[in-house]
């Protein structure tokens, strides 16, 4: 038990006391901060009427969901159909009992690290935890009797024990370079920092840049973050929950304080699989460069401050991917786990096996190129006119395809061809407003 309670049993109370409450307020501002955010991406205000910013009204949902009347399906199994929320609630919570908030402090006159607890193998009990929490979506679509609900809950099973393996690949990685499970062994090995070499010479010089494996290990980072998009079901994944094809998928007979348990859970695990990208990959609650070479930000007091910054960065790419991407079809969806992300994963966890230096060399150079292609783009993007030249028109066949399609830039139907080819005399109001016959 040594290995579970390495503090004393009150201090192990306050944290956990303290991990809730940090957890219940910052999903109520998460749900506010996607509602805002996804505003401001489709140029809406989103919620601003309620409270200051418009936060009071996520706690008005919150509140309605607890009020509302709770009914459950008459054919439906009373004690699974009871039992599915609480364990997706239950293993929503207990994943952050080991991920590290900040590193050794003094708390009450006792030295402790800011982390409910710490296990040799913490790693391996998020992913425990995390196969928990399918059993109660599993349990949710068969106990309530229901097509719509059953048939999401299989698809939420096969997508997530799918993306469970390449998250888990991609996990084996940071093992192999840490050289260890723990998460804040992990979080600590990343203190190191990178030391270059100056070409043809034997000098090295430390810029103090931290060796993150987010960028040592870039193929591992990137497959991480696809896979806990499709582990939290969340868009464009959302496959088990889609409402133009299963209504509510697995959520479908649930209402009331039951569909809030699920409703908090899935806001819970957006921030887990965050947290633990932000442990594994991004340096946990160590502060990035150059701010690490500041002496200050080095306080152990400063990492919760770091470690949620983090977190609530890639919460917002959670916000962007669901405002800006369409839902992926099924069977794309499923070839891209079992087909792409799993291979390479094999295959770049035997280079690291294999060859340690060569693989750094090679992750540093694949985020260095991706770099610069993506400073191209957006050089490219700017230097674009803002009114370009025409394109000299063409005439297409709407229904060449056996269906109707619109036109694209530079294609004219043929009806408007003749119309057009002398727009530089007529202006082209003035030429459709004389065919009044189309």
């Amino acid at each position: 038990m040594n290995i579970f309670f390495q503090d004393p049993w009150w201090l192990i109370l306050i944290k956990v006391v303290a991990m809730f409450v940090i957890l219940l307020v910052w999903t109520i501002f998460n749900v506010w901060y996607e509602r805002r955010l996804v505003g401001k991406m489709q140029h809406r205000l989103g919620p601003i009427m309620n409270g200051p910013f418009g936060l009071g009204q996520a706690l008005a949902d919150g509140a309605k969901l607890l009020a509302k009347e709770d009914f459950r399906p008459k054919n439906a199994d009373k004690w699974v159909f009871n039992l599915a929320p609480i364990l997706t609630g239950v293993a929503a919570f207990t994943t952050w009992t080991v991920i590290p908030f900040g590193g050794e402090v003094e708390m009450f006159g006792v030295t402790t690290r800011l982390q409910v607890t710490d296990l040799p193998v913490s790693t391996l009990f998020i992913l425990a935890i995390a196969s928990i929490g399918i059993y109660g979506i599993v349990l949710a679509g068969w106990a309530g009797n229901s097509t719509y609900s059953f048939l999401g809950s299989i698809r939420s099973t096969a997508q997530m024990i799918s993306y469970e393996i390449a998250m888990g690949l991609s996990m084996v990685a940071v093992f192999l370079m840490a050289g260890a499970m723990s998460t804040s062994q992990i979080v600590e090995a990343q203190r190191q920092t990178i030391l270059f070499r100056v070409p043809f010479t034997d000098m090295t010089f430390d810029p103090g840049i931290t060796g993150w494996y987010a960028i040592l290990l870039f193929p591992s980072f990137v497959i991480y973050s696809i896979s806990m998009v499709g582990e939290t079901n969340r868009a464009p994944f959302d496959l088990p929950e889609c409402e133009s094809e299963l209504v509510s998928g697995y959520l479908t007979e649930y209402s009331g304080f039951r569909y809030a348990m699920f409703f908090l859970a899935e806001y819970i695990n957006m921030a887990t699989v965050s947290a633990v990208c932000t442990t594994l990959f991004l340096g946990g609650y160590l502060p990035p460069w150059p701010l690490n070479l500041i002496p200050l930000f080095n306080n152990p007091w400063f990492g919760p401050v770091f470690f949620m910054i983090k977190v609530q960065l890639l919460i917002s790419v959670f916000v962007w991917l669901r405002g800006t991407l369409p839902r992926f079809r099924y069977d794309q969806f499923m070839n891209l786990g079992w087909k792409r992300l799993i291979p390479i994963s094999l295959v770049w966890i035997l280079m690291i096996a294999i060859a340690p230096g060569y693989t750094i060399g090679l992750g540093l150079a694949l985020f260095v190129v991706l770099y610069l292609i993506q400073v191209g783009r957006v050089d490219a993007v700017a230097d674009e006119p803002e009114h370009p030249e025409a394109v000299e028109d063409q005439v297409y066949d709407p229904f060449a395809g056996g269906y109707p399609t619109p036109p694209r830039p530079g294609q004219l139907l043929p009806e408007l061809a003749g119309v057009v080819s002398g727009r530089d005399e007529t202006p082209m109001a003035e030429a459709t407003a004389e065919r009044k016959d189309f």
